[in-house]
Parts: C-alpha cells; structure tokens; sequence
C-alpha cells in the first residue's frame, strides 16, 4: 500500500549538509502499527513528514498502491495529504478561533463535501472519540487528552487510509497516553497507523511492528514486509477550499481581534470619508474659498527680495513642469537644452537706498506694517548664574517687528493683530519683545539663549519680562591676531563694558484668536532701528576695513575666487559684519485688499520708466494665489479627492502591513491547513477573504460615518453661510466609494498573502 524506496533528505545550513534519511527504504502493509524509534535527530520526523507529504525527498520514490510520487506537483502532495492522510501531532495542531466541530470538518470541507455530510461525519467522528458533548466549546476550553481525541477525530473524519501520528502522547500524563494509545490501536485494525516516539515501552506494548533508525538509517525491523504488491490504479481527489469556507476561517479569525479589527477599519474608512465629503460638499466649494481668500489672504504681505521670482499663472504651471509650447513624450532622437526652471524664473534685484525711500514715502494709511531682512550680525552676550556665554541670533528665533509708516512708526501691526500678555511694548530700539503661539510655547533654544533653565516644565510672565541680553560692537567682541580676526573669549569683560548696550524684554505677545498667520509662531522680536544701530556702529569698525581691503575671510582664511561668486561671497561678510545698510529683503504688509492693489499699482510705476536690469520685482502671495483658484475652481473636487485619495493608498499599505502581521500570527494555522491539504491558493484565499471582509466593513463604516458627519456639516454651512442642505451624498457614490476600498484592501492584502501561501507547512506547524 506504501512503500518509500532508496529516499534521501538533506538539510542544508550555508556550507554545512546534514543528511536527516540516507538511502531508506521501506513497505508498509495496509493494515498494521508502525511505530518508528530513534534518537533525536535520527530522521524520525522527516521520515514522517515524507510519507505525510509535508516534506519533500530529495532522491527515491514514494509509492502509494504502487502509484511512483516522483512527478508529484503541488496541488497533487495537497490532494494525497487530504484523501490518503491522517495527521495526528504531539501539540494537537487545533485552530484556537474555531469550535471543536469546526476543527474536525476542516478537513471535509476541502473535499466538497456538503455542509449537512460535514457535520454528519463530524458527529460520529466526535462520538467515536467521547467528544460529542463538547462539539461546539473552542479548543482552549479542552484538557490535552481531550484535544488530542479532537485531533484523532479529525484525522479519521475524511476516512483516510493512513494514519500518521507524531509523538502523540508526548504532552500527556500516563493514564491518558494508555487511553490515546489504547484508540490508536483500535484504530490500526483496519487502517495503517504509522507513530514516531521516544517512548519504547509504550511502543512494545502497543505497536506491531517496530522500525529503529539512527543518523538517518534503519537499524532493525522487528517485522519487515517484503511481498511484491500488485500495481493497483489510485484516484486522489483534487481538494479545493470554497470562497464561503475561507471566509469562515477569517471571520472566526477576525472575532477574536475585535477591537483591532474596528481600529484597522475606521483607519481604512478616513480616505473614504474625505472624498465622500468633498463629493458631498463640491456645491459649497466656491463660497467656503471665497471667504478664505476675504479672511486670509489679505495678511499675506508683497516680499521683495534680492532674489525673485517672476510668479504668475504661466510660471506657476511652468513650475509644475508645464509647457504648453511643446510636444509631451516625443519619439524625436533628441535633447534639448534647459537650465532649472529655479533659474529662469529667478531675477536679481538690486534694492537702494532710493527705493527704500520710495516705499518708506507710500501711503501710510495703505501699509499695515513693514519690515526689512538683512543679514547683519548682532553679538550678544547673555549671563546665567555668574556664567557668561556668547548667544547667535539663530538661537534666538529672531524676527523683525514690522513698523507702521506715519507718524506712528514704532510697533506696526503688532497692536492690531495681536495681544499684549504681559509688559508694554517697545518704547526705544533697545526693547524686545517675546512672541509665543497660540499654546504659550516658546523655543527651547530662546529659552537657553535667555539663559534660563529650559528643563522647567513652565516659566512665568516675570522670569521672562525684563531679562536682559548684551550687546557687544565690533571692535569689543573681535581681537585682531595678524591678518586674521577671531571672536574674544573675555566674555565677563565685554559683557560689563561702558559701552555695551543692553537689550531688554518688555513684552510678551499672542497672535489674536483667529488670526491664522501666527497662531502658531514663536520669537524674539527686535526692531529694524537696533539693526540700523549696529551697522552705525560696525560700518567702520576695524574688522569691516580690513575685510574690506583682504582677498580672504578675515575670520577663517578662506580666498576668495576671483569671479563673480568671490566677489558675492565678500559683499555678504561684509553685509554679515554691519558694513551694509541695505535690506536683503523687504515684505510690505496691506491692510486689505483694496490697499494691496494701490501698493502693486505704485510698485509697477517704478519700474514703468527703467530698463530691464534696473526693474526691482515683488512677488505678491495673495494674488498669485487668487489668480491661480479661478482655474483650480473648475477642478477643486477632483483635486480634494486627489489628495483625499492619498489616505486610501496609506490604507492599503496600512491594510498590507496588518494582513502581514495577521499571516505572522496564523503561521500554525497555515502548517495545519496545508497538512489538511489545503493549496497554495486555498491559503491565498483565506487571507483574500479577510482582507474583503475588513474592506467591505471600512466602507460601510466610512459611508456610514460620512452619512451622520453630513448632518452637522449642513448645519455649520448654514450657520455660516446660509446655504442650506450642501452636501447631499450621491447613492452612486457610495457604492462606488465601497467597491473601492474593497478593492484597495485587497491590493494591499496581495502580497501577504501570497507570502503566506508560499510558507513551507513543516516550517509553519512548528511556529508557536
């Protein structure tokens, strides 16, 4: 009935061979108890997981009624394990999320058996082992004994010619290993049951016959069977799992994770509650970017920099890579040359003290506030506990304090866009005022450059406001040793020096409620005229001259290139030491949008009667961006969606990455399922299907959730728009809405799955 010829099995681990069965050979008969001994490492078990075909040989062959296995495909080693074989394992191998008598059917339903025979069969296979009574309990609820009559009855529920039973007592006490034995020796009466064990006690009195092996050969044979058999032809179904029994499994599965199951959902069901509500409030678009623009972009200020880009609806989309002057992909053999769209839309400005008259001379009562960027340096020097340290400006967070023009030059819109928390605000170019944001957080490093501990969990108002911070001229803070200039280490000194200004905070400022464009910043603010002090003071100090008159960093020795670049570089340290008056930047703030366009109109006129290399160019945000959302308009629910759309890809990578943990978790459950004889694609399948099961649930979970989001929408748009019923969801949309999640859930679930399928089931059934 079964018999292996000259099989061979190696194991190999990088260079190292271990040879598990060496030339083995032998029949079995059709009716009797094998039991199999030998050492560890003897090649008990791959001798049985061979003849179970959960392994594969290397060299030989295995009969089954004279039929050679040599030309064996995958789907043919599944449908042998379901039709021929009856595992029986030493830790019992039960699926823990489903009932005992789902257990014992598992095998029957790769056979096609329907589910009134499943259970039938299930039934008696469960009286036969005294289990009846607890059919419905899941496995944890059973002894060892108990669950190993589950796992005798599941092996005998398909009526299987050979029974394959791996140290089926080595879990159990005594008295319920002679009971276990005493079934399995009823059992071998009219079946072949095939055991590996240590026990040779149990053996001797159970089995009849006993084989022994040793480093993979065979040592004795207490009966051997040597009588030629004639060939006899052997049909073995072809087993296969319905789509209806995968989704059992990984529904079951599924139950025991409830509450992962729900998070993974609801995670998965964002992006189709995103584009379900842009689908729903697409009517509303146009009146909610509107009122952006009225509340937003009017705060947005002119910038203009020494360089600028020339922005407009042609740039923009040539910023995105658009030309509309050319063919997209050609099939011409040819290059043409580009520089980066960086550069040919970039401009120098050359910003004078002309024009800094000409933009301070505008109409006050149009300008909000304006401030200047420059990129000289100020050294500061700050004291905590006796310890004097020198601060950069970068530790500070510094901005500059826009000014209002007029006769009221001092704090700009500050007064009217924020509030004053504590202190006053700045009265001479010596006062500082703190910004925090919407939340009171200011940066650690301002709290550090402060020189306060900024490991307190808070600092009151009263730590802060009054604090002072020194500021040392040139010719105080740089020591000339030869032809260079270094920083002085005499920090004390400089710090207590006659002339030596000291910076104070007077105030600490909130953006107002509601004011967007600064909830969230946080700095220490000076003002320009402080700037305009320091370069009073450094513009001929003795580190500017010599710089001035030096092919070469003053401070670090570095030449200077002879081009264009060099000669850039020294113009900014010199700019960096207070040489240069002159702001890198400028940003004009208007105090609406009325005022913008008298600003814009007055900025063109300058340039009206210039030539080209003597134009200055702005860029101004806010009408770039008005410009740019006539033309989005049309297509801003297709683009929402797009971005919408992004979360669902996120899902599925999400949905992916949990199918792959859930294939880590259910490795035991795929060994058991393969040696039942499920295939490859039965174990794709069953991931599949719970893969659909968690899509089909977010989707539903994400119209149902758009659905009563609706309400509440409908009525802030009324409230703030008076508009009623905006959004409306289209049933159309739902639907389409679930089969994509659906979809995307399945994609994401793929590869897992295939992971799974691929997994050895010898491999799989060891994994605890």
């Amino acid at each position: 009935m079964l018999e292996i010829k000259n099989i061979n099995k190696n194991y190999q681990t990088g260079e190292f061979i271990q040879k598990a069965l060496n030339n083995v050979s032998i029949k079995f008969r059709e009716h009797e108890f094998v039991a199999i001994l030998g050492p560890s490492g003897s090649g008990k078990t791959t001798l049985l997981n061979i003849l179970g075909g959960l392994d594969q040989y290397d060299h030989g062959d295995l009969l089954v009624n004279g039929l050679s296995t040599k030309k064996f495909k995958s789907k043919d080693w599944d449908a042998y394990r379901n039709n021929c074989i009856g595992f029986i394992f030493q830790s019992y191998n039960l699926i823990s999320h489903i009932s005992i008598q789902s257990n014992v059917e598992l095998t029957m339903t790769l056979s096609n058996y329907t589910k009134k025979k499943r259970k039938s069969k299930a039934q008696e296979a469960l009286k036969r082992v005294g289990l009846i009574d607890h059919a419905h309990k899941k496995p944890n609820q059973l002894s060892g004994g108990q669950m190993q009559r589950v796992a005798i009855a599941r092996a005998l529920v398909n009526d299987p010619n050979i029974i394959l039973a791996d140290e089926p007592t080595g879990a159990l006490d005594s008295k319920t290993s002679i009971q276990i034995m005493e079934m399995i020796k009823d059992i071998a009466k009219d079946k072949l049951v095939i055991m590996v064990t240590h026990n040779r006690e149990l053996a001797e009195k159970y089995a009849s016959r006993i084989i022994e092996l040793k480093d993979g050969e065979i040592v004795s044979d207490s009966n051997p069977y040597n009588t030629e058999e004639k060939n006899k032809k052997i049909s073995i179904k072809k087993t296969k799992m319905s789509f209806l029994t995968a989704i059992s499994l990984s529904f079951n599965n599924i139950l025991t994770k409830k509450g992962r199951t729900i998070l993974t959902a609801l995670a998965s069901s964002i992006g189709i509650i995103g584009i379900a509500l842009i689908l729903s409030l697409s009517n509303g678009f146009d009146i909610q970017i509107k009122k952006f623009e009225s509340d937003s972009l009017s705060s947005l200020p002119i910038v203009i920099s020494e360089e600028s880009m020339t922005l407009d609806e042609e740039n923009a989309e040539s910023m995105m890579g658009i030309e509309k002057d050319k063919e997209k992909y050609p099939s011409d053999e040819v290059i043409y040359p580009k520089d980066p769209i960086y550069e040919q839309l970039t401009v120098k400005n050359v910003i004078t003290k002309e024009y800094i008259d000409f933009i301070e001379n505008l109409d006050s009562s149009k300008i909000n506030g304006i401030s200047y960027t420059r990129i000289t340096n100020m050294n500061l020097i700050t004291k905590k506990d006796d310890i004097y340290s020198p601060v950069s400006m970068q530790e500070l967070s510094y901005s500059v304090l826009p000014k209002k023009l007029g006769d009221n030059q001092k704090n700009g819109i500050i007064e009217e866009d924020f509030d004053l928390l504590a202190g006053s605000l700045p009265e001479t170019y010596t006062d500082l005022i703190l910004m925090v944001d919407m939340y009171n957080n200011l940066p650690s490093s301002v709290i550090t450059a402060l020189g306060l501990d900024k490991n307190q969990e808070k600092l009151t108002f009263d730590d802060l406001i009054g604090k002072e911070i020194k500021l040392v001229n040139n010719d105080e803070y740089y020591i000339n040793t030869g032809n260079y200039f270094l920083p002085s280490q005499n920090y004390e000194e400089m710090y207590n020096a006659s002339d030596t200004k000291a910076l104070r905070i007077v105030g600490i400022i909130r953006a107002k409620e509601g004011n967007k464009i600064y909830q969230n910043s946080s700095a220490l603010l000076y003002s320009d005229d402080l700037i305009k002090y320091v370069i009073e003071q450094n513009q001929n100090s003795q580190i500017v001259k010599a710089q001035k008159n030096a092919d070469y960093n003053i401070m670090t020795g570095e030449k200077f290139s002879d081009d264009e670049k060099g000669t850039e570089l020294k113009e900014q340290i010199l700019a960096y030491l207070g040489a240069d008056s002159v702001p890198m930047a400028i940003q004009i703030y208007p105090t609406d949008f009325e005022s913008k366009e008298y600003i814009v109109n007055a900025l063109d006129e300058y340039n009206s009667n210039k030539n080209e290399e003597e134009k200055i160019l702005y860029t101004d945000m806010s009408e770039l961006m008005t410009e740019l959302s006539s033309s989005i308009m049309d297509g801003i629910t297709i683009v929402l969606i797009a971005f919408s759309s992004i979360s669902l890809v996120v899902s599925s990578i999400m949905i992916g990455i949990i199918t792959y943990i859930s294939v880590l978790e259910r490795t035991k459950e795929i060994g058991i399922l393969r040696s039942l004889g499920a295939r490859k694609k039965d174990i794709t399948r069953v991931f599949n299907a719970e893969t659909t099961i968690i899509g089909l649930f977010s989707g539903l979970l994400g119209i149902g959730i758009t659905s009563l989001l609706i309400i509440p929408v409908n009525i802030i748009l009324y409230n703030l728009t008076e508009l009623k019923n905006v959004a409306i969801l289209n049933s159309l949309h739902a639907v389409i809405l679930i089969v994509t999640s659906l979809i995307l859930t399945l994609i994401g679930g793929f590869i897992p799955a295939i992971i799974a399928s691929k997994k050895n089931p010898v491999e799989a059934l060891r994994t605890e």
